[in-house]
């Protein structure tokens, strides 16, 4: 029996009695490239933080690889959308990433938390600037920074939250292709607002506005955005923009 990464029946979530989330109901599976879009405040980041077990859902059933949220034996790379990070702390690029391998106060880093390390900087494309300072970074190879972080542990799930924020245009179609090439060995999970840029990287949407509006391919999802954004979209459409695939 083939058990998906991330199940979710039936979810409701409320803030403070009004609801965040309504009947959700969602299926991830193993290795899948899906991107959650939707409008600021529809529960994008709230979706996020119930996979990770930081949200406790007032109705319904969610479960991550078979277990509970929260589960150490399953554990998940999260990116979120504000990293806490000062700028001006003194610190370099492998320190940063090694943090990612915290196992505790009293606790030592090992030999194959830094093997683990340079590793996860190489998948990157980081690896050559392991000494240098954060502060010295820009945008983009700081966000290649804190997604070493999040898969140095091997997670079998990966979860961005608007990663793209702060990198530059002509940056984002390599860091897609870096996205491309870890899904190979995990689920990736991305949260955005561009439905433009998605709509050409991944394959699988979820249209999200406090309600599930649709979950399946993205060209098939041009109906469903118009009904969650309440206006004519014409994005999935032959002609420009459009899908643009490799040669095959």
């Amino acid at each position: 029996m083939v058990v998906n990464a991330v199940e979710i029946n039936d979810v409701c979530v409320k803030f403070n009695k009004h609801p965040v989330l309504q009947d959700i109901n969602l299926s991830i599976e193993i290795n899948d490239f899906l991107a959650i879009i939707g409008p600021n405040g529809g529960g994008k980041s709230t979706l996020l933080k119930i996979i990770l077990g930081l949200v406790t859902v007032d109705q319904g059933e969610v479960k991550i690889f078979g277990e509970d949220p929260g589960n150490p034996s399953n554990p998940i790379g999260y990116l979120p959308q504000h990293v806490s990070f000062d700028p001006d702390f003194p610190i370099n690029v492998f320190e940063t990433v090694l943090s990612g391998r915290y196992h505790g106060f009293f606790k030592k880093y090992s030999d194959e938390d830094r093997i683990k390390v340079t590793d996860a900087l190489r998948e990157v494309g980081m690896l050559e600037m392991q000494d240098r300072q954060m502060s010295q970074l820009s945008g983009g190879q700081m966000q290649r920074v804190f997604i070493a972080r999040a898969i140095v542990r091997e997670p079998k799930l990966l979860l961005l939250d608007e990663p793209m924020a702060s990198i530059d245009p002509e940056m984002q179609n390599s860091f897609y292709n870096l996205l491309l090439k870890l899904r190979e060995r995990m689920a990736i999970v991305l949260v955005s607002h561009d439905v433009g840029a998605v709509s050409s990287h991944v394959e699988n949407i979820a249209c999200l506005n406090r309600k599930l509006y649709y979950h399946g391919a993205v060209e098939y999802a041009a109906a469903s955005l118009e009904k969650m954004y309440k206006c004519p979209i014409d994005l999935l459409s032959h002609g420009i923009p459009h899908r643009v695939l490799k040669k095959h």
